[in-house]
């Protein structure tokens, strides 16, 4: 008898127990004293290269209509279409990587400057088209100019030479009184652009896709070279190189090879290693949103560990990261914007070591009807305008409790809650962004600040769709995609907020520190 009653009770206490567990609510704990680092303006970028794609049903260029299109109804004094100037500003880019990429590792400079009407058409290698080489170097400058981001150069390390690239330079930074600086003043541009970011070759242990592909040690041979050459023909401005970082992600460790050779022999050359990862699509959603996103932060993670390796040996500042190529699948509409969501989350959790980062491509910014050609914002412009507008300053480390998933025996214990924190202390906010990782389910989440005082009033907008199986947003259903602006009550220290299933939410608030 008493074995029973013990028995029973244990029940009714395992019962208990778990019905606590199954209810214990959600929680995110948040202490602006706690910093990683300053959140570095330059993660809003955006890359854009010339892409072609010429059959006989289909013809298309990324750069040649939707960006420079003289004939376009929208089109200003120089062919630049101001539809999508307008958005890149309202996006309040800060960077611009061109002009590849794949493209530029077969690509002459000097075929892009002079009169336009006199420039050569060339067979591109990269995608097989005809490149008419109409924006080139003076174009490029004059864009950014026009959406007051910085330029971003990247050389080509694959046919390439290092005098060629040592004399791009000279035509952009050098001053007058030699060959390549005078012909830039005849071009029309007597003062030097001053370009101080450059990137050194793309993708460049690309073996199989990449033209001139080369191994590690032939690279970093080539790049300190380059490198030299290249600052020596820029007397007034000092270059900051992004060395080559692999791409070539092998189920084998040849890509983390890669890296270590780069790190350990230009550490000393390079300020910057670039990543470039793009999200794959799959059919199951929690591959989608777990997996997908735990392989992004261990591509970080293991290169933030030899670079703290190797600043650690040579006691030296450590190299940053560039992640200068990443976006979502090519399709897709509400999934995207949660990939797109949780990179941007990876920056900021990031932030002490990526300063940089380029989403691919400016001209996938707006959306695109098939049918008419018609562009539009969709909710993923609109989520990356969440964070390049609000999320500055501080990104903090906030202690996230929640319940986790797995996907199979590797992907394990996932936080159904990807969570960033950022106070902005010239504005004295705070920014709160939360993607519900769960398929189908709220998440009720107390949201506490442990060291300030709350304004009475949040406000939030949010992202979410019914549509889980990859359905592109659409040209129709423009109207609505602009997100609305809520009011949520604090407590003064804490709030607490439903995360609707498979969405993205941003929370901003004001905050007074104590």
């Amino acid at each position: 008898m008493k074995r029973s009653l013990f028995s029973g009770a244990a029940l009714l206490l395992a019962s208990a127990t778990a019905a606590l567990a199954a209810s214990a609510p959600n929680r995110i704990t948040i202490d602006v004293d706690d910093v990683i680092d300053q959140i570095d303006p330059r993660i809003y970028g955006v890359f854009m290269e010339p892409i072609g794609v010429e059959r006989e049903d289909f013809s298309y260029n990324t750069l040649y209509g939707p960006l420079y299109n003289p004939d376009a109804p929208d089109a200003n004094a120089d062919g630049w279409r101001t539809g999508m100037l307008d958005a890149a500003r309202e996006l309040q880019l800060t960077n611009m990587r061109w002009p590849g990429g794949n493209f530029v590792a077969n690509y002459d400079w000097r075929d892009g400057i002079g009169p336009q009407a006199d420039r050569p058409a060339r067979r591109e290698l990269a995608w097989g088209v005809i490149e008419p080489n109409t924006v080139g170097t003076d174009e490029w400058v004059q864009l950014n100019a026009l959406l007051g981001t910085e330029n971003v150069v990247c050389i080509n390390m694959g046919t390439g030479t290092a005098l060629d690239a040592a004399h791009w330079v000279e035509y952009c930074n050098g001053p007058l009184g030699t060959y390549w600086a005078d012909k830039r003043a005849a071009y029309g541009h007597p003062e030097p652009f001053g370009i101080k970011y450059w990137c050194l070759g793309n993708e460049v242990d690309g073996e199989g896709w990449i033209i001139g592909y080369k191994n590690a040690e032939d690279y970093v041979k080539f790049a300190r070279v380059a490198a030299r050459a290249m600052q020596r023909s820029s007397p007034d401005t000092e270059l900051s190189f992004i060395a080559n970082g692999s791409s070539n992600y092998k189920d084998t460790l040849d890509w983390i090879d890669w890296n270590w050779t780069v790190i350990k022999e230009l550490h000393d050359v390079a300020d910057y290693i670039s990543l470039h990862r793009y999200w794959d699509n799959t059919d199951d959603y929690y591959t989608f949103v777990g997996e997908r996103a735990v392989d992004l932060q261990e591509k970080i993670d293991i290169t933030v560990g030899q670079i703290k390796a190797v600043s650690t040996t040579v006691k030296a500042p450590p190299m940053h990261i560039s992640f200068d190529e990443w976006a979502p699948p090519i399709y897709g509409g509400h999934l995207n914007t949660l990939a797109i969501t949780q990179f941007l989350n990876a920056f900021i959790r990031n932030a002490d070591y990526i300063k940089m980062a380029n989403y691919t491509l400016l001209t996938s910014f707006l959306s695109r009807d098939m049918e008419t050609g018609a562009t539009y914002k969709s909710p993923s412009f609109y989520a990356f305008k969440a964070f390049s507008t609000r999320a500055h300053g501080n990104a903090l480390r906030p202690a996230v409790v929640c319940d986790t998933f797995g996907v199979d025996e590797y992907y394990t214990a996932i936080p159904y809650l990807d969570v960033t924190t950022v106070h902005n202390p010239e504005t004295g906010e705070l920014i709160i962004n939360v993607v519900n990782r769960h398929r189908d389910e709220a998440l009720t989440t107390e949201i506490t600040n442990v060291s300030g005082t709350l304004a009475a009033t949040a406000h939030y907008i949010e992202f979410n769709s019914e549509h889980l199986d990859n359905r592109p947003y659409t040209y129709a259903d423009r109207a609505d995609y602009e997100p609305t602006e809520h009011e949520l009550p604090t407590t003064g220290d804490s709030l607490t907020h439903t995360f609707p299933a498979h969405s993205f939410t941003q929370i901003r608030v004001a905050l007074t520190r104590n």
